[in-house]
């Protein structure tokens, strides 16, 4: 059908094309025919466009997801903390004024003004700004860390949907064979009455035939002597009379519990569907979510699906997944981080020095005693502080601090490498399993599709029972059904192992 539409479609193109083209354009006729190839397509087959894609869903959940955007706010923020720790403390002023003037050799003191910049030891400003970097890289990690799992999530719940919305299908397929069923077990049913109600009207005359046949018999026997045989020939026409007559009651009673089992079976599966739908519904909101959706928004996930390829070997997604887990990543830049911190708090026990000005301001005075040249002139005075961290247990604490969570983000290290190799062992498990199961059940569905056409053109001519054409039936659903969850299954294993190894879905 596709193949067709196109064909047509450039055929159309180019007749349309050749009216309104001159000539010195026709090298242009092939694009303008792929443009208008693409735009027919995309509308008579809405389901191959993109937008309802899971490519284009995991862009949409990167962009909106509030999870994502909330982890890459916290990174912005702490950004903002390295210009913080990384300046130098407020320098202070102080401002007195003399509300009497205060009387000097030289003249008489106004006001005085002091202005002092404390500086902490080389190497604090370093260091602490070494740490809010380090930490900014781990909070990187954790906006990272998160947008893979969304991913992740996105992916499962959408295979998750799709093998519901799948099982729908079939069902709906099924309930239609079930309708075959039913009445080709209707045209069974009626035949066999068909044939029981013949067979009934034919008993009559055969039972007075021989009725009579047998009085002849009998009286002719009775000139011989031997009187026996009327007897037994009349018992031997009411035995197969009442024989006829049982058979065609029970394949009369045998149609209809046939039909009622039908039906049964359909009303079940009704029912399931109805299931199915709401369980849909559930998981749609579920998806939604992660987009920053409606919960009542629709979403597409198309009519088959294809066995991803992982496109890398087991062993290397083991070495990925301790050199690329941004898990394990954040906990080495918090190490890193605290290694630069505890250096912060070593400079920190270190005196600072502060650097400042006094300014004077004096003003003449009439009674100046010292040298006149002096009288009223201000004075400036420059000023060194140092502090001195006698009190070292504070420092020590720090330096203790440092290196009891240092040792706790190493044990976290551990455990969290721990975690992630045995997920790694989950996933690969599903990953075989699952694509051990594509096989079987690819193979076990075409053999059971293959029994169950035959059994039912041996259903139609009453060569077989309901009860084989049910229970192949069932068959054909159920492998049917566990080859769409082992597809779904083994793309899930390889999203998870390339959300174990940091490998994004959208390269």
């Amino acid at each position: 059908m596709k193949n067709e539409f196109i064909s047509q479609g450039r055929q159309d193109a180019k007749k349309y094309l050749s009216a309104f083209v001159p000539l010195w354009q026709k090298k242009y006729t092939t694009i303008f025919c792929c443009i208008f190839i693409y735009i027919n397509f995309i509308q008579l087959y809405p389901g191959y466009s993109q937008s309802d894609s899971l490519y284009k869903y995991l862009e949409i959940a990167a962009k909106n997801n509030p999870t994502v955007l909330q982890k890459f706010s916290e990174y912005q923020a702490s950004l903002q903390k390295i210009p913080q720790v990384g300046s130098l403390a407020d320098p202070e002023l102080s401002v007195g004024i003399f509300l009497s003037p205060m009387e000097l050799v030289n003249g008489n003191q106004i006001a005085d003004l002091r202005l002092m910049q404390m500086f902490p030891w080389f190497g604090v400003l370093r260091n602490a700004k070494d740490e809010m970097s380090l930490m900014a890289k781990a909070k990187f990690e954790l906006f990272r860390d998160a947008k893979l799992q969304v991913y992740y999530d996105v992916q499962r719940t959408w295979y998750e949907l799709y093998k519901v919305q799948k099982d729908i299908s079939i069902s709906e397929r099924n309930i239609e064979i079930l309708k075959l069923i039913e009445r080709l077990a209707l045209v069974r049913f009626k035949t066999a009455s068909l044939e029981n109600s013949g067979t009934s009207s034919k008993s009559s005359p055969t039972a007075t035939i021989s009725s009579s046949g047998t009085s002849i018999g009998a009286s002719g026997m009775q000139t011989m002597g031997g009187g026996q045989s009327n007897t037994g020939t009349s018992g031997s026409g009411k035995t197969s009379s009442m024989q006829t007559s049982t058979m065609g009651s029970s394949s009369g009673s045998s149609g209809l519990a046939d039909i009622y089992r039908i039906q049964i079976e359909s009303n079940d599966l009704e029912n399931n569907i109805t299931l199915l739908k709401n369980q849909s519904n559930t998981i749609a909101a579920r998806f939604n979510s992660y987009l920053n959706r409606k919960p009542d928004d629709p979403v597409f996930t198309g009519e088959g699906l294809t066995a991803d390829t992982l496109r890398f070997s087991l062993l290397a997604v083991s070495d990925s997944i301790l050199a690329k887990n941004p898990m394990l990543s954040m906990l080495g830049f918090e190490i890193q981080s605290l290694d630069a911190r505890k250096k912060m708090v070593t400079a920190m026990g270190y005196p600072m020095v502060g650097l400042g000005l006094n300014y004077s301001l004096i003003k003449k005075s009439d009674v100046a005693m010292g040298e006149p040249s002096m009288n009223g002139r201000d004075m400036i005075m420059p000023m060194v502080t140092v502090t001195l961290p006698i009190y070292r247990k504070k420092y020590n604490a720090m330096k203790a601090e440092a290196d009891l969570l240092k040792t706790a983000t190493s044990q976290n290290y551990q455990a969290t490498s721990n975690s992630l190799q045995s997920e790694y062992y989950q996933a690969v498990q599903l990953y075989e399993d699952a694509q051990r199961r594509i096989t079987l059940y690819e193979n076990q569905f075409q053999l059971a599709s293959k029994s169950l056409d035959l059994i039912l053109k041996s259903f139609s001519t009453s060569s077989s029972g309901l009860t084989d054409v049910l229970r192949v039936r069932q068959q054909t659903l159920d492998y049917e059904l566990r080859q769409v969850d082992a597809v779904a299954d083994f793309n899930t294993a390889i999203a998870w192992l390339k959300r174990l190894m940091a490998h994004s879905q959208l390269q």
